[in-house]
């Protein structure tokens, strides 16, 4: 690339991380001004500023790093400020909320595929992009309200990680089946990883940490704390990726490890604060970007994806209410709500789907639309179910 090239490219690089972020913060600002989660600006924000509408930015290389890193840095915030042991006083009320939110979607969005003409395959596929939660929105917005240790929100960061365990199970399974096949041993040995990696993190790592913590003074760079924090965020994300379980995982998991010993580092609280305040926006951005307003050319895949987004609504209402139906009928629609957005997640099995040409260009557009949907439902719908509700 030629140094006039390069200058340009520069320019350009800088002026669309002006309009994504200038953009987000906008949108979330009037939001906020609406009495709305901000999180629905930031995301609409994609939507407007994206190749869809202005067309000012597009979906690329560069937004697709920045959205990953702000996810991650996302959810280990969330993490940071949760205890392992609050997590493990909900774990069996979570498991159910989790495994009803994953057998309910699964069938549901197998049955209506099915109903609708798709072959049984596709209808798998479609079924399984209804199945994990984008736990990063709901983060978001209970962080936002500041409402992270709420017993709802730690059963919902419970059952959002074994989710997340059990959806990719689910797509290693669909996908071997589409490739004429299913490899049991295989999918067993990735249940086996991804279990062992989250266990031995999780109880592990929190008592190794608070026995290493002390001995981090040694260390005589600046920030010492934040720097061996963006270390084990950033090892344990590679890790879990590595092992099968998405590095939002990881990056939860390491903000968990920390939670206690650093719980008095308020420095390294802000630090990890200011990182995802400014990484953030480019993940939600991001998923607003990725909508295709052309599903509504269509009045059959419009109709489609109508029908999957109140389907996906309602399957994990009822599955994952049904599962924390112990905390009374508020509790049970808390946990319901929060575990709605599918998000990215949605995205990318419809998006290997599509690669695998198992699912068509109507149904892919129609889980586009749903994920987007779903992300943008949930969170005007928390506030209120939310208000005053600080359990312990």
């Amino acid at each position: 690339m030629s140094a006039a090239a390069s200058e340009a490219h520069g320019t350009r690089l800088m002026l669309e991380l002006f309009v994504m972020f200038g953009g987000a913060k906008l949108l979330a600002e009037l939001f906020t001004r609406l009495r709305q989660p901000g999180v629905v600006g930031e995301i609409l924000a994609g939507v407007l500023i994206g190749p869809q509408v202005l067309r000012l930015v597009a979906p690329s290389e560069t937004s697709q790093v920045l959205a990953e890193l702000g996810v991650i840095f996302l959810l280990f915030n969330v993490g940071l400020e949760t205890k392992p042991a609050s997590i493990f006083k909900v774990g069996p009320t979570a498991l159910l909320v989790a495994v009803l939110g994953v057998a309910l979607p699964l069938a549901g969005g197998y049955a209506l595929m099915r109903a609708w003409g798709s072959s049984g395959i596709e209808a798998l596929f479609t079924g399984t992009a209804l199945v994990a939660t984008s736990v990063g929105i709901t983060a978001r917005v209970l962080g936002d309200l500041g409402l992270l240790d709420a017993l709802a929100a730690r059963i919902i960061l419970g059952a959002a990680v074994i989710d997340d365990i059990l959806g990719l199970l689910v797509l290693a399974a669909v996908s071997s089946a589409a490739q004429g096949h299913v490899d049991l041993a295989g999918i067993a040995f990735t249940a086996l990883l991804a279990v062992g990696f989250v266990a031995v993190v999780a109880l592990l790592g929190a008592p190794a940490m608070t026995r290493l913590a002390p001995h981090l003074r040694h260390i005589r760079l600046a920030n010492e704390g934040y720097l061996v924090a963006l270390l084990l965020c950033f090892g344990l994300a590679y890790a879990g990726q590595a092992m099968g379980v998405a590095g939002i995982v990881g990056a939860f998991l390491a903000g968990m490890v920390l939670a206690e010993a650093m719980e008095g580092n308020h420095d390294l609280h802000q630090q990890v604060r200011g990182a995802s305040e400014l990484l953030t926006p480019f993940f939600l951005v991001n998923i607003g970007m990725q909508l295709d307003l052309q599903v509504f050319a269509q009045t059959d895949t419009l109709l489609l994806a109508a029908t999957l987004t109140l389907l996906a609504v309602a399957t994990k209402l009822l599955g994952c209410g049904a599962g924390a139906w112990r905390l009374g009928w508020r509790g049970a629609l808390q946990v319901g709500v929060g575990m709605v957005p599918r998000g990215e997640v949605g995205i990318v099995v419809a998006q290997i789907g599509l690669a695998a040409g198992v699912i068509g260009k109507p149904q892919f557009g129609a889980v586009l639309f749903m994920a987007c949907a779903t992300t943008l439902i949930a969170p005007p719908l928390m506030r209120p179910l939310f208000a005053n509700k600080r359990e312990g």
